[in-house]
């Protein structure tokens, strides 16, 4: 595919067109983000949280959870790749887009220098927007993780545990986040 001039208007269709390169595009209000392969740590903790997850959420039926690469696209002109995410529960098969799972109970990012303004301002916007109902920045350096709701308009920061309750008929999901930090990267 050519390249598009630079202030064109991307959407979601043009960057699923584009070669598969090792690299994440996203679409993120109209604007084209390339960010390269994630470093191993970086990947450590995102698959240690989708374990974390998954443990939580299989049992109960809450939903799935999935890893990027994959597309959740919540606009023709927002097309996101969340580290990780959890979909509700649908009935009858599982779904094969974000458009057939419907709203997103969870969004994970796990934040690089490279990718933390995009993550921390741009993504976020687009989430609270989007009605997300939680949003989480998860910082391996820092150990520590950004917990963001929808009408948020500062983070909850979180260095000892953090609580996920995404049904209030189930006790919450806790994660102790010293102990989740050195499993992942220790």
């Amino acid at each position: 595919m050519a390249m598009p001039a630079p202030n064109t208007k991307w959407t979601a269709e043009m960057a699923r067109a584009l070669p598969d390169d090792g690299s994440r595009y996203e679409v993120l209000d109209g604007v084209l983000f390339v960010t390269p392969a994630p470093s191993w740590n970086h990947q450590r903790v995102a698959f240690l949280l989708a374990i974390t997850l998954r443990d939580y959420v299989r049992p109960l039926a809450l939903g799935e959870v999935l890893l990027s690469p994959a597309d959740v696209e919540f606009s023709s002109e927002r097309s996101v790749q969340p580290d990780v995410f959890v979909i509700p529960p649908t009935s009858g098969k599982r779904p094969e887009s974000s458009r057939e799972a419907g709203r997103l109970l969870l969004i994970a990012e796990v934040v690089s220098p490279s990718t933390a303004r995009t993550v921390r301002m741009v993504k976020r916007d687009i989430f609270q927007d989007e009605r997300v109902p939680d949003y989480w920045i998860v910082d391996p350096d820092a150990r520590l993780i950004e917990r963001w709701r929808p009408d948020d308009e500062r983070p909850e920061i979180l260095a000892q545990t953090i609580e996920w309750q995404p049904s209030p008929v189930h006790a919450p999901l806790v994660i102790n986040l010293p102990a989740f930090f050195a499993e992942a990267l220790d």
